[in-house]
């Protein structure tokens, strides 16, 4: 699969390139990929775009560092096992030096041992092999081509360096399982040894090497033309640490395989609270080798907050390495337009996108707060945000899955007490307990209140609040929101949804503080018939819908900074105040229950909504965004839905049409919402299966 093309890249171009140099980046690692230049073996290359996004980069002051392969294995008609991958990298690198002789610093191959693993040991990627003998074939293929890349290049630029990426890995286990971890300690140094030209009989994987069928003269080109790395990239994530267990019943049945001698889990460190971290792996790397280090890939798959105090333990390890002398010249952030479907390994559409510095997922690429924290510490060296104050999961006791027998490590969730809290407002509500959920669980300090705590239709009580609790954001989750009432009781509706927003946008405005309102798919007619977009004109048809358009042009006059989101007909595991859980109580009680086929909608998963509004607000998007599930269904269907997931029988459910349901306010028949900014949630059938699952665990 073709990230690349997905990023929209080639259709910014010089664009993306003078954004990323806004970041006060020094270095900027930047693919010219063989299989793209010279997909067939005799192509004649078009050089076009990588000159010009080069030249920009050059022009930029920016050092490029050029990756000749990133995934895999090279175009269709390079081979692993007969040479051809090699020798046609390395004649692939001298074009590329010869095109740009001005760039000195090269990756021909990245991560050339988690490559192989993939291609030869897994069988995830081409040549798909699995077994330990391709694994370690495809493994030389790669670090020789990697050296003839290398003296190609330095035949047109004698001053040419290598910066050699690999995962940097570690795995700990049971006393039992020792000399399997310590077999998995030595395979991980095994690229860069190759490469410089240490795997000769000294080396204490030899006996090993030869017993799997490779032959010493395997080695001699290593020994001949040895390339130690100019500089380590180190690439380092989360999950590269391992814990290897003989102790099988305390773990998944997939985490479970073998050696041929024991039967073992493999799992990630930190969920039993073995990891070591970074600094910890970086000195080894150090140690062993005393070259120049860069940490040359840093990222972590996780809400916002999390992925900003990812980076600063990354960047706060190096800087206590480089105080104890250690030569570490950089972290890297990566990867600046996200990833897509990384997940599956790239082996099938999964349809998930990680964000990095810019969400891309619309064609007008959004900065993430990302973008924040990396022009922060390339310019001053440290970064300040309130959310910044909670400590990372990998640090918290959430982050143990599997409990050991030994003694727990010690945790601390919040660096200090003073931090600036966010605000709640709507105690009460499902929102408003919903965002006290997560945001516990997210480490964000923050305060809920309610009506009793604070009048938002009041200013001068709104500016007391403010006063005594001090708040980076204010959430507001409060609403009026009984559809028929309100049309019965239109003021009401409109102090608490209309006024209510407006006094606090204002107010926030004032005081330089973020806010984020609510608004509803009720502010459309239904006449589109296609999803409702941000920037489709409003037009209510009953007095709730009416409040909420005026909120969404109050909130906004007062405050173009403000974030609202619309949303359409939530529902959530952990109150019992919504249709899904309505439907389900009813089929369980045998009662009778009734919902409109003729009204299609686009439910939201309310953890799902918060979570997303967080990630909004930590990243400072402003003005109008659709958020609900991916999807569109019936309010009957729904009901449907929720009998055939819980097993229960529907004989006394009813579909109806919608004047049918005696509503006293008009309602559209169709608001199904999506959005042109390009920020998706995960579609219904998803949400309803974690719904469930979620109810499966609240049972227990």
């Amino acid at each position: 699969m073709d990230q690349l093309m997905l990023s929209g890249h080639y259709n910014r171009g010089s664009e993306d390139i003078s954004r990323f140099a806004q970041l006060g980046i020094k270095a900027l690692r930047y693919p010219v990929l063989w299989e793209k230049h010279a997909p067939a073996k005799d192509t004649v290359i078009d050089w076009t775009f990588s000159s010009e996004r080069l030249n920009d980069i050059k022009q930029a002051g920016i050092q490029p560092i050029v990756g000749l392969v990133h995934h895999g294995s090279g175009p269709v008609y390079a081979d692993f096992f007969n040479g051809s991958f090699a020798e046609g990298l390395g004649e692939f690198a001298g074009k590329v030096a010869e095109q740009f002789p001005w760039v000195e610093y090269y990756t021909p191959v990245n991560e050339p041992l988690t490559t192989a693993r993939f291609c030869g040991l897994y069988g995830h990627w081409y040549p798909h092999k699995a077994n330990t003998l391709d694994f370690f074939k495809i493994l030389l293929a790669e670090c020789k081509g990697t050296i003839l890349a290398m003296q190609a290049i330095g035949k047109i630029n004698p001053n040419a360096k290598l910066v050699q990426t690999e995962d940097l890995s570690k795995t700990h286990s049971t006393p039992l399982l020792a000399e399997q971890a310590n077999f998995e300690n030595k395979r991980r140094w095994l690229s860069f040894d190759i490469l410089s030209g240490n795997v000769t009989p000294k080396h204490k994987l030899w006996d090993y090497l030869l017993g799997v069928g490779l032959t010493k003269e395997d080695f001699t080109f290593f020994a001949e033309n040895p390339c130690p790395p100019d500089v380590m990239g180190i690439n380092h994530y989360i999950t590269s640490e391992r814990w290897l267990d003989e102790r099988i019943e305390k773990y998944p049945e997939h985490t479970i395989g073998g050696n041929g001698y024991h039967k073992y889990a493999d799992v990630e460190a930190v969920r039993v609270g073995k990891n070591q971290g970074p600094e910890v792996l970086l000195n080894e790397v150090w140690e062993r080798f005393h070259l120049p280090i860069a940490v040359t890939e840093v990222h972590l798959h996780c809400t916002r907050e999390e992925q900003l105090r990812w980076v600063e333990y990354i960047w706060d390890a190096a800087q206590n390495l480089q105080a104890k002398g250690v030569d570490i010249r950089a972290i890297t952030a990566w990867a600046l337009l996200g990833s897509f479907d990384w997940c599956s390994l790239l082996t099938k559409p999964a349809g998930i996108y990680e964000a990095g510095l810019y969400d891309v997922r619309s064609f007008e690429r959004r900065p993430t707060a990302l973008t924040k924290i990396i022009k922060s510490l390339a310019e001053k060296g440290s970064y300040e945000h309130p959310v910044m104050n909670g400590a990372g999961w990998w640090n918290r006791p959430v982050a143990i899955q599997y409990p050991l027998d030994e003694v727990s490590p010690t945790f601390k969730n919040q660096k200090s007490t003073s931090v600036k809290p966010l605000v709640v407002i709507g105690k009460t509500g499902t929102l408003g307990k919903a965002f006290s959920r997560i945001l516990e669980f997210r480490c964000i300090n923050h305060i809920v209140l309610g009506r009793e705590d604070v009048d938002i239709s009041n200013i001068a009580d709104i500016e007391r609040m403010i006063d005594q609790y001090k708040p980076w954001a204010i959430i507001n989750t409060a609403g009026y929101v009984k559809v028929d009432e309100a049309e019965n009781e239109p003021d009401n509706c409109f102090l608490v949804n209309s006024i209510a927003p407006k006094h606090l946008a204002a107010v926030c405005k004032k005081h330089g503080i973020q806010f984020v309102t609510y608004s509803s798919d009720l502010v459309f007619d239904g006449k589109k018939n296609n999803p409702y977009l941000e920037s489709d004109r409003v037009s209510p048809l009953n007095i709730y819908g009416q409040s909420k358009a005026m909120a969404e042009e109050n909130v906004l006059t007062n405050d173009p900074q403000a974030l609202i989101i619309r949303t359409s007909a939530f529902f959530g595991p952990w109150d019992q105040y919504n249709f899904v859980h309505n439907a389900l109580k009813s089929f369980k009680n045998e009662q009778t229950f009734v919902a409109p086929k003729d009204v299609i909608i686009s439910p939201t998963y309310v953890p799902d909504l918060v979570n997303t509004s967080l990630d909004l607000l930590i990243d400072e998007a402003h003005g109008i965004w659709n958020i609900s599930n991916r999807g569109s269904i019936s309010w009957a269907m729904l009901a449907t839905e929720v009998a055939k997931r819980s097993r229960y029988d529907p004989r006394n459910f009813k579909a109806v049409t919608l004047s049918e349901m005696d509503f006293i306010a008009s309602r559209p028949n169709y608001s199904v919402l999506t959005t042109e900014k390009g920020f998706e949630l995960p579609n219904l059938d998803n949400a309803l299966d974690r719904f469930f699952k979620e109810q499966e665990m609240l049972a227990v």
